[in-house]
């Protein structure tokens, strides 16, 4: 059989060509694929049985499905509570009016940007997508330029800075091989690097969204709901709207008042409470003092994505859309669940290609490579970061993989500081997001976009984000030892 490598390689070319240029969806172009690379590299690594192919892409398949499938369910289904009562519109008005259109980029990836520290960016992008589309339909622009914003200031975090589980793995790696990283430090770090890498982010999501200006989501307006007084302001905004015309910030204040919106404080704590509630569990799971304790336990129980996200589903039902019959909230979430369904099982498809890729072993197999070349050390930890990352789609796989492989040369001798390896590994890792990563899939689907301008601007972006990285923590390289 084939080198798992180049069994890959042909895998993810059939995979490319499948969904880009033939009718077939990408769930079973990346279940083909998955299966194609399996059988290829028959029998390098733990698949030697065409029997263990299967059970190698169903388990890939299942552990996936088990990590994110019912956040995604229940996050649908909150999501499109927030926007049919109104709460994601009462959000962003109330953003809006305080920072104007044009920096709501700006607001919304600094949002995710936060969030993203105690919460999974998959959760992340699921609970803050609906304040994404009501900034899309209220200013006009595209949900690639503010999907994208939002995606990759929760993505920088996610990689960059602890208590998420990446990051977190990487330094105690580090620190069960002897090297003096500590977790503190590392999370300034951490946080200082972020910062030019949202800075940069900017721009370029900003180019994107003038290259795809066609994906916003559309104004209506159900002038049922409404008075005659009301209607005369609505009409007025949208003749606005409808000659292009920035709406300011008297605008949003006098939409606030003239629209039947649940109440800021209701329509924030909805958004808030899975988010304070993951982070609760973060943070106390850090301190040893409370560990066993039924406050802690209880912490734990209430901050796991899933339990947070029911909560946050139920506010929805039971205060959001009170107004609401039995009959359309049940819609709803059936409504809610058909958009879920897609977004499962393609994320899942490539958890399926992951764990196949990883299984024949061709990630460990490019970074033996790697290292007998010689190359600078600080390249090192960007390459195999690169390379753990870019066959099985996981980015805390990767860094943990990552992580086994660095932490031990720097402990023999290479010579470059710790925490810029840690760092630079963290960073590289990020690089690329496309088929086989389930967060693109996330992205994606939330945004509103195809497959097809997701690869164009997406993971164009997962690119080039960790490469102007790169090249501060190589010139960081010649002053810090």
């Amino acid at each position: 059989m084939l080198n798992p490598v180049l069994a890959m390689l042909i895998g993810i070319i059939v995979m490319m060509l499948l969904i880009i240029f033939t009718k077939m969806h990408a769930f079973p172009s990346l279940i083909i694929s998955a299966v194609l690379i399996a059988v290829l590299a028959m029998p390098f690594g733990d698949v030697t049985t065409l029997s263990q192919c299967i059970s190698t892409v169903t388990a890939g398949f299942g552990g996936t499905m088990t990590s994110i499938g019912i956040v995604i369910g229940f996050g649908c289904i909150m999501g499109i509570f927030l926007e049919k009562s109104g709460a994601a519109k009462c959000m962003a008005l109330t953003i809006l009016k305080a920072v104007g259109v044009k920096n709501c980029d700006i607001v919304l990836g600094l949002t995710g940007w936060v969030v993203s520290i105690p919460v999974f960016c998959d959760s992340g992008f699921v609970i803050l997508s609906s304040l994404a589309k009501e900034f899309s339909r209220l200013t006009k622009k595209s949900m690639v330029w503010l999907g994208g914003i939002l995606g990759m200031g929760l993505y920088i975090t996610h990689f960059m800075v602890p208590p998420t589980p990446g990051p977190l793995a990487v330094v105690g790696t580090f620190q069960d091989n002897g090297l003096n990283v500590d977790l503190g430090m590392f999370i300034l770090c951490g946080m200082a690097i972020s910062v030019p890498l949202f800075i940069f982010a900017v721009p370029l999501f900003r180019h994107f969204g003038k290259k795809y200006p066609d994906l916003v989501v559309p104004y209506e307006i159900d002038r049922s709901k409404y008075t005659e007084a009301q209607l005369k302001v609505l009409d007025r905004i949208n003749e606005k709207y409808q000659k292009n015309e920035d709406l300011t910030t008297e605008d949003f204040a006098e939409l606030l008042q003239a629209e039947k919106l649940p109440s800021a404080f209701l329509s924030f704590a909805t958004l808030l409470v899975p988010i304070i509630l993951i982070f609760a569990n973060t943070l106390v799971s850090q301190i040893t003092a409370l560990e066993g304790t039924m406050c802690a336990n209880v912490v734990e129980f209430l901050g796991q994505p899933v339990i947070a996200l029911f909560i946050a589903l139920c506010m929805g039902a039971f205060l959001l859309c009170r107004e609401f019959d039995k009959k359309t909230c049940v819609d709803l979430m059936q409504q809610a669940c058909c958009d879920a369904g897609p977004i499962a099982f393609i994320t899942a498809a490539g958890g399926a290609l992951g764990a196949v890729i990883n299984a024949t072993g061709a990630a460990s197999m490019m970074a033996d490579w790697i290292v007998s070349t010689g190359i600078p050390a600080i390249l090192i930890p960007i390459i195999i970061g690169v390379v753990m990352r870019f066959p099985q789609g996981s980015g805390t796989t990767a860094m943990i993989t990552g992580s086994a492989i660095v932490a031990p040369m720097i402990a023999a001798g290479l010579q470059v500081n710790p925490y810029l390896a840690a760092l630079a590994l963290c960073l590289a890792t990020m690089c690329p997001s496309y088929l086989n990563d389930s967060y693109f899939h996330v992205v994606t689907n939330f945004s509103g976009m195809d497959i097809k301008t997701s690869l164009k601007t997406w993971s164009i972006a997962s690119i080039l984000v960790p490469a102007f990285g790169s090249c501060i923590f190589i010139v960081l390289s010649f002053f810090i030892h």
